[in-house]
């Protein structure tokens, strides 16, 4: 029998706040159809899907390759670096594509840093005429497969370990050389974790708008945030929106079945750690130079473009209020985090001793956020809050409330939550399903209140679980882009904000040290997690 207390009603209140801008999002398929939508229709919309799934398909096949052939180097061989190679690839995840965007352009454009490494190493000459220009599409898919290939190698990488020897002794067996072991066994074998890698780049690919506003490329998401800002039809970007979130939905149902027909098992018994091969002389050439220039491409590259110009430039580091940027990023990462967390902790822990279903479908509703991209996120938050407003102020002669849900730092952190609600609510169920329930039927005969015994044992137990992912969410809350750019109080800036913005206006040289910093904060968060993330124990 459900047990309505205090912990269901107030999980009940807390997953629908979330729940409610997302179901904003779903109806705003059915909202009127505006003159500027229709405008829009017969003339760029095609354009912007048409852009948006050219990109898509280009960077999956990129981080495709990318991610599995860097995974299966540092899985299968032991060659110089390759324990340093297994950490740092991860390191990508610290330079979002819009960073990487600056980085290409200043790198390639006329008289930009190829041009004076050129001169500097060959004299003065018309390099312009020689240097590719990498912008538009081709910018974007590059910036954003860079940016977004550890999510691929992450998880093969982990498949990778999983994967016993015995199956590979078995193709050996059979007379397989080393490639067609791996197309025939170990990929297969892969397959389930590498298609949710490519899931979460295609959900990131399509939700990106920093990279591909920077370029000058129209998708839906630069059609969204136009509609919003240049044209004040709050409408349009809803039907917008609603039209990238069907294929949103789409790509989510196409990877949910992909998973149901993979039926790779593992033996629970006799599983044999891969022992790697060790690769010396001309053999560990091809792997220590194709992770060497992926390092190198990802990381290293945007991280020296940065320097470089903050280096060349010292003046912007006057110009710019840095130490306010810091204090403003790292006090909505700080407070994000951890609101986020707790909130978690404490849904998860109502829907433990209800045992509601209806608690259970409305929180499995509520980490759909996490799928739909922050600039759909932000303009359904601002038109649900904005209705809602409205209709309180009407009926019941309530003052606005817009001001704040909208432009304050209360709603951006409100965002977040709805955002990356998912991340720290699954991680910490996920760890909370390992606590047997008997340990609370204990505890109650003991004497222990369901608070005591969620304060004094829940609590301690999914201490380390709380920890990684307040590390996992700040890293996302410190390179969001578009809900902050969208939601924020006027002149307040973020290393993102201040990067893109400088960078929008041209001064990509002023934009450098923002950048740095948000790479900077980002790296140290990747080698905490990282820790985690590459255990053997996890």
């Amino acid at each position: 029998m459900t047990k309505y207390n205090i912990w269901f009603f107030s999980s009940i209140i807390i997953a629908s706040i979330v729940a409610l801008p997302i179901i904003t999002v779903f109806f705003s398929f059915f909202s009127e159809t505006s003159n500027y939508f229709i405008i829009l229709k017969n003339t760029f919309l095609y354009e912007y899907i048409l852009n948006s799934f050219t990109i898509l398909i280009f960077v999956i096949l990129i981080t495709f390759i990318l991610g599995v052939v860097s995974a299966y180097f540092v899985s299968f061989y032991d060659f110089p670096l390759s324990n340093f190679f297994s950490w740092a690839l991860i390191l990508a995840f610290a330079v979002p594509g819009y960073i990487y965007a600056f980085s290409i352009i200043a790198f390639f454009e006329n008289f930009g840093t190829a041009y004076s490494l050129m001169t500097y190493f060959f004299g003065e000459s018309n390099y312009n005429t020689v240097i590719p220009k990498i912008d538009g599409i081709i910018g974007s898919i590059l910036a954003i497969s860079f940016s977004l290939f550890p999510y691929v190698y992450v998880l093969t990488r982990a498949s990778f370990f999983y994967q016993s020897s015995n199956y590979i002794e078995v193709g050996k067996n059979l007379g397989l050389s080393e490639q067609e072991t791996f197309f025939k066994i170990i990929l297969p074998l892969a397959r389930p974790a590498i298609v949710a890698g490519l899931a979460l780049v295609s959900m990131e690919c399509l939700s990106d708008f920093g990279t591909v506003s920077f370029f000058s490329v129209n998708t839906l998401t630069t059609g969204i945030y136009n509609s919003w800002l240049s044209f004040d039809d709050l409408n349009s970007a809803n039907q917008i929106s609603s039209i990238l979130l069907i294929f949103i939905l789409v790509m989510f149902s196409i990877e949910i079945y992909s998973r149901r027909e993979a039926k790779y098992h593992q033996p629970a018994r006799g599983f044999k750690p891969i022992s790697k091969i060790s690769l010396t002389g001309k053999k560990c050439v091809l792997p220590l130079i194709i992770c060497s220039l992926v390092f190198f491409i990802s990381f290293l590259f945007p991280v020296s473009q940065m320097i470089y110009w903050t280096v060349k430039f010292p003046k912007y580091i006057q110009d710019i209020n840095i130490i306010k940027i810091n204090l403003n990023t790292l006090s909505l990462v700080g407070l994000a985090s951890l609101i986020i967390v707790l909130v978690s902790l404490f849904i998860n822990y109502g829907s433990r001793v209800s045992k509601s279903k209806i608690l259970s479908y409305l929180t499995n509703f509520s980490v759909s956020g996490y799928a739909i991209p922050g600039i759909i996120l932000a303009v359904a938050f601002i038109t649900f809050f904005s209705n809602m407003s409205d209709f309180f102020s009407e009926t019941f002669n309530f003052p606005s409330t817009k001001s704040i849900f909208i432009g304050s730092i209360f709603g951006l952190l409100l965002a977040y939550f709805i955002r990356f609600f998912s991340l720290s609510f699954n991680g910490i169920k996920s760890s909370y399903e390992k606590i047997n329930n008997s340990i609370d039927e204990s505890a109650y005969l003991l004497g222990y209140s369901k608070t005591k015994t969620f304060l004094k044992i829940h609590v301690p137990y999914l201490k380390t679980s709380m920890v990684l992912i307040i590390l996992l969410i700040s890293l996302e809350v410190i390179k969001e882009l578009p809900m902050t750019m969208i939601l924020r109080p006027f002149n307040f800036e973020t290393f993102a904000t201040q990067a893109y913005v400088y960078a929008s206006q041209d001064l990509l040289e002023a934009a450098a040290l923002p950048s740095l910093f948000l790479i900077f904060w980002s790296s140290l968060l990747i080698l905490l997690s990282s820790r985690y993330i590459l255990s053997k124990k996890n």
